[in-house]
């Protein structure tokens, strides 16, 4: 139960993070880069002691960590440009409720037990992201840009499906501890070499405050990362209670801090979502 609280906490405070960037005028996507690699050092600093000689043996694993770093980086990518073209509201509703996907394959891939009061917390926890994630302002989607949200839908639910297969499936000897560093620093090479063309083409310039604010968004990456792979093992719930109950719990933690530190508009559509994220969390805790 506590690395599932702690997960919850760190995502949460990325959340926060990432508000204060527009603040300080933080380059997003060089603090990303910086943000994998000081991810990745946490991880082989802390957690170290953890890694089997045999991991190289059986490398059945580093698939799957490219495929994690790729998408990583990949995703990162079109939501920001997506946020862009289709508003913020719209890419982060594509995101939130991606859960559906990855919900859906566990319970398929996994043949999960689907009780009455277990399909109420999910369609509980749906509504709260929904109703806490939209917004009251119209924003228009172009018909050639609509692609990038229905893939962020599929990528961002086949990612959250595929870091719970890795833990259940893959892993072996290797602890998560391990592959979360190894898949966020391979994000972190992808990311620089995409950083290097730009400086090259001098579309950016590396500034300072852009490193620094990479190292603190590192920090709560990794664990909440890694700290998710972990509670899918020591909870005792099922893998698509463990995501739902993240997912609707970061949503209402967010929610909670924006309203109260950084004074965010409260409308009706948004208390009824916290409401209804509250009761979703309770809801499947009692299923479990």
């Amino acid at each position: 139960m506590i690395p599932l609280i702690l997960s919850i906490f760190s995502s949460t405070i990325i959340f926060v993070i990432f508000k204060y960037f527009k603040k300080f005028e933080i380059d997003t996507f060089q603090a990303i880069v910086f943000n994998y690699f000081t991810a990745a050092i946490i991880g082989f600093g802390l957690y170290g002691y953890e890694w089997q000689q045999d991991t190289l043996v059986n490398i059945q694993w580093l698939p799957y960590a490219f495929l994690c770093a790729f998408l990583f980086i990949g995703l990162f990518f079109v939501m920001g440009k997506s946020s862009q073209v289709n508003g913020v509201a719209s890419t982060s509703i594509a995101v939130k409720m991606s859960m559906a996907i990855s919900l859906i394959l566990m319970m398929i891939g996994y043949s999960e037990d689907l009780s009455m009061l277990k399909a109420l917390g999910i369609i509980l926890a749906f509504t709260g992201v929904f109703l806490v994630s939209s917004t009251d302002k119209k924003e228009k989607t172009t018909n050639g840009a609509a692609w990038m949200l229905l893939l962020l839908f599929i990528g961002s639910g086949a990612l959250d499906f595929t870091l719970n297969y890795i833990q259940k499936s893959v892993l072996g000897t290797m602890t998560p501890s391990i592959f979360t560093a190894i898949g966020l620093g391979s994000a972190g090479v992808l990311g620089s070499i995409i950083l290097i063309i730009r400086l090259v083409q001098h579309k950016t310039q590396i500034q300072l405050k852009n490193v620094l604010a990479g190292i603190v968004l590192g920090i709560p990456n990794y664990f909440s990362i890694y700290l998710l792979l972990l509670s899918y093992r020591t909870t005792g719930w099922s893998d698509s209670t463990v995501l739902a109950i993240t997912n609707v719990s970061v949503v209402l933690c967010s929610a909670i801090i924006g309203f109260i530190v950084f004074k965010e508009t409260k409308t009706s559509k948004k208390i009824i979502g916290l409401i209804a994220a509250i009761l979703a969390i309770t809801t499947l805790y009692i299923a479990n």
